[in-house]
């Protein structure tokens, strides 16, 4: 990347190359494999008309819960047939502009480890569990996976004009922590950050704490966001085509002349121009969020 484009400074391990792959997969123990399945059970008895009806499909025509860490060549055969994608694995979070091109190219990297009993809970980088379970079922749905592509595309862009923090904030409320509105009021998550824990995928449809708002892709990019706790605002898309039509087809270099280097909005603010689904209490976070013990409510 030229001199001028900040990115963040991670050290490459010896045994990969510049995109960062690992040569193999892991080769899982049964513990491994004991846990996976232990958390993809826990999941799929919460998402049941809480997740997007694209990613229970897709979990089903994947078969995930055919037992034990899903074997990334397998995985990749069975999703280049539906939207021409493919699972890669990385040894950790990659550098940007090498996440990019892998998503231009329809791969997605996922995390070469799984989480202990001891972090089965919370793990603050994300593992197979997270990246395949909570991600790559979305990218059987045709739109989505084009939407996937196109960010990934998008991203270079985004690095020559520094804007890196507004992208990742569009990633952050669609990606990780969106949700859709399938039908009038019944409104569900597509993000992974949602759908890979337990608590998230009650708090972000059903609780009266946070904000529920209609996506608008230049007020998302001038958002904050929460890293480590439940979101105090999430975004609402109507469905995959639309969100696919607000960033595609969005003059991005427009955009990130007009933005400054720091967010505009906090992750609570609700704005004159938001249309609200849901205006929340903000009662958990005022309370002080998963550091204070208060409840999701």
């Amino acid at each position: 990347m030229p001199a001028d484009v900040f990115t963040a400074p991670l050290k490459k391990p010896s045994h990969v190359g510049d995109d960062w792959l690992e040569p193999k997969q892991t080769v899982y123990d049964s513990e491994d494999d004991a846990i996976w399945d232990d958390l993809f059970k826990r999941q799929m008895e919460m998402l049941p008309g809480r997740a997007a009806t694209a990613f229970m499909e897709g979990t089903e025509k994947l078969d995930l819960g055919r037992g034990g860490v899903p074997e990334f060549g397998k995985l990749s055969e069975e999703l280049d047939k539906l939207t021409g994608w493919s699972v890669v694995p990385v040894p950790m979070l990659i550098p940007d502009h090498v996440f990019f091109w892998h998503l231009a190219n329809r791969r997605f990297p996922a995390g070469n480890f799984i989480r202990t009993r001891e972090t089965f809970d919370y793990i603050q980088e994300p593992d197979v569990f997270h990246d395949v379970f909570g991600h790559v079922p979305m990218l059987t749905d045709p739109v989505y996976a084009d939407y996937m592509q196109e960010y990934g595309k998008a991203g270079w862009k985004a690095m020559r004009y520094n804007r890196l923090k507004a992208l990742g904030s569009l990633y952050w409320y669609t990606v990780e922590f969106g949700l859709i509105e399938e039908k009038p009021g019944d409104i569900r998550a597509y993000g992974a950050g949602i759908l890979s824990g337990p608590t998230e995928v009650v708090y972000s449809v059903e609780a009266e704490s946070p904000n529920r708002i209609m996506l608008n892709v230049d007020r998302v990019m001038r958002t904050d966001y929460v890293i480590s706790d439940l979101q105090p605002t999430y975004f609402v898309i109507p469905s995959f085509e639309d969100l696919y039509r607000q960033t595609v087809e969005r003059d991005f270099d427009k955009l990130y002349k007009s933005l400054g280097p720091g967010f505009t909005y906090a992750n609570t603010a609700v704005i004159d121009v938001d249309y609200v689904v849901n205006r929340g209490t903000l009662e958990y976070t005022l309370r002080g969020g998963r550091g204070s013990g208060a409840k999701p409510v």
